[in-house]
């Protein structure tokens, strides 16, 4: 995942992966506003890299585990202000498993990859979420998985 304050990268892939109507997210906070929010697992696609190919290199490179199975979600672009700064992405939306089952049962998954700035990934209910004042990005992932889950309106609060 890049480091939360290097957000400005346009070609993501994120970990959209769900299990028993929770997500998997970590939590960052913009610099400059102090504004909290929550984030699937990614990070950036390098020049000539598939995006499933670099979200499993996150995965690894970022909490020590691997995954598969890969089914695209949806593509979401995102335009936002991030350290006082105007920034565009385009985010691959992946669902994919863990290939260790154990990893369903973790409360948390720590971060392996050091100086990122964000925190230990925990499961969140997707209903929290709906109802709650917790800020999912980009905007319309929670969307793609409450039309994934079935989890009722697509409208986004």
């Amino acid at each position: 995942m890049q480091s939360v304050s290097d957000l400005s990268q346009s070609r993501l892939a994120s970990h959209a992966n769900t299990w028993n109507d929770r997500i998997l997210l970590s939590r960052g906070a913009d610099p400059a506003s102090g504004e909290q929010f929550y984030r699937p697992l990614g990070g950036g696609v390098e020049f000539g890299e598939r995006a499933a190919i670099a979200l499993g290199r996150e995965i690894t490179e970022e909490r020590g585990g691997t995954i598969e199975d890969f089914h695209l979600l949806g593509v979401l672009e995102n335009l936002f202000e991030y350290g006082g700064r105007l920034k565009h992405e385009i985010v691959f939306v992946f669902d994919a498993r863990f290939s260790n089952p154990s990893w369903y049962r973790r409360a948390e998954l720590p971060v392996t990859e050091p100086d990122t700035g964000w925190e230990a990934a925990r499961w969140i209910s997707i209903k929290a979420l709906s109802s709650g004042p917790e800020r999912l990005v980009p905007d319309g992932l929670l969307s793609l998985l409450r039309a994934k889950t079935g989890h009722g309106s697509t409208a986004e609060t």
